[in-house]
């Protein structure tokens, strides 16, 4: 997505991270009660972070080892894990998230979002306006001073992905779900509003677009930089959030989504979590290979095949893995 537009899918995730918080946890309070929704909060962040410390002990021996046979960059990890000479010293920092990889940023950051739901559910419920505004100049505050974030022992300037201002993005997801939940999945269509936002997400494109890449003229209007991806500058999150009202409201997407190919996809997003892990080792054995042995088309075309292909393989099993859960669990109960 970086490709076409100032946003990619750090934003996706994170945004549809909020709408689906709303959906698994903020529905049920009234049924399970906050408690029991904390509960279950604390369960899945605790699931998170154990995927998180294996995420990161897998990426160490997978560069360790590779370097053993083939050449690396100096810098294709930091330098203060690449060669592993201070890791057993410094190991407490990655368990308390005070080191963060570079590769494995987004899961710390999806664990303090998740961990501030019950928060933003209480100031939704108790001023709405109030929460949007408190996340929005929090957000602000960050973008004025992208200094102040969460320190990491491995970047002097903090997370790469600053809590601080990402949040506000989850808190519009959070929205999202709930303005959806009163128009029935949708929200309203406004056609002005759609015509100026697809013409941000055309100026987007041309933006950033790499042209040069791709030995083409360069068809940029205003050559803008690109937009901080750190702090969440507001060019970005104008595209995201452009890219979510023009799908949500959109009766094309709602009938694709219902398809074939929609529900084809959505077999990964049922289980995200296992899925997303799998393909960031993908992803890290991928940059390897890359690294050593040349960006190829064929050896991308492979890569890439195989990768997808392996997900699917598991987001299948996982998927008649909970079917037949649910199964059991329905015999036993009747």
């Amino acid at each position: 997505m970086r490709n076409i537009g100032f946003a990619d899918a750090a934003e996706i995730f994170v945004l549809l991270a909020g709408y689906a918080s709303w959906l698994a946890y903020g529905r049920k309070v009234s049924k399970d009660g906050l408690w029991g929704v904390c509960k279950k909060i604390l369960h899945r962040c605790w699931k998170i972070y154990l995927f998180q410390m294996g995420l990161v002990l897998i990426s160490l021996l997978s560069i360790y080892q590779w370097r053993r046979f083939w050449v690396l960059p100096v810098d294709f990890l930091e330098p203060e894990l690449a060669h592993g000479y201070s890791i057993a010293r410094e190991i407490w920092r990655l368990l308390l998230l005070d080191a963060l990889p570079s590769n494995l940023n987004i899961l710390p950051l999806y664990i303090i979002l998740l961990g501030i739901f019950p928060l933003l559910y209480l100031l939704i419920r108790w001023r709405w306006w109030l929460a949007l505004g408190l996340s929005f100049l929090l957000w602000l505050g960050v973008n004025i001073d992208p200094w102040f974030n969460f320190p990491n022992w491995l970047d002097p300037d903090g997370w790469f992905f600053n809590p601080l201002a990402w949040q506000f993005l989850f808190t519009i997801g959070i929205y999202g779900a709930i303005t959806a939940g009163k128009h029935h999945g949708d929200f309203p269509s406004i056609p002005w509003l759609k015509w100026g936002l697809g013409l941000y997400l055309l100026f987007s494109f041309f933006e950033a677009f790499p042209w040069e890449y791709w030995g083409l003229p360069d068809l940029r209007l205003l050559h803008v930089s690109v937009p901080a991806k750190a702090y969440l500058s507001p060019l970005r999150l104008l595209d995201v959030v452009a890219i979510f009202y023009l799908v949500q409201s959109s009766g094309w997407a709602k009938r694709f989504s219902e398809g074939k190919i929609g529900q084809f996809l959505a077999l990964y997003g049922r289980h995200s979590l296992e899925v997303f892990s799998l393909s960031t080792v993908f992803d890290l054995w991928g940059r390897l290979m890359f690294a050593s042995w040349g960006e190829s088309w064929t050896l991308q075309f492979v890569v890439n095949c195989i990768g997808v292909s392996l997900l699917y393989i598991l987001a299948v099993y996982l998927d008649k893995k909970r079917t037949k859960a649910k199964a059991m669990q329905k015999a036993n109960n009747s």
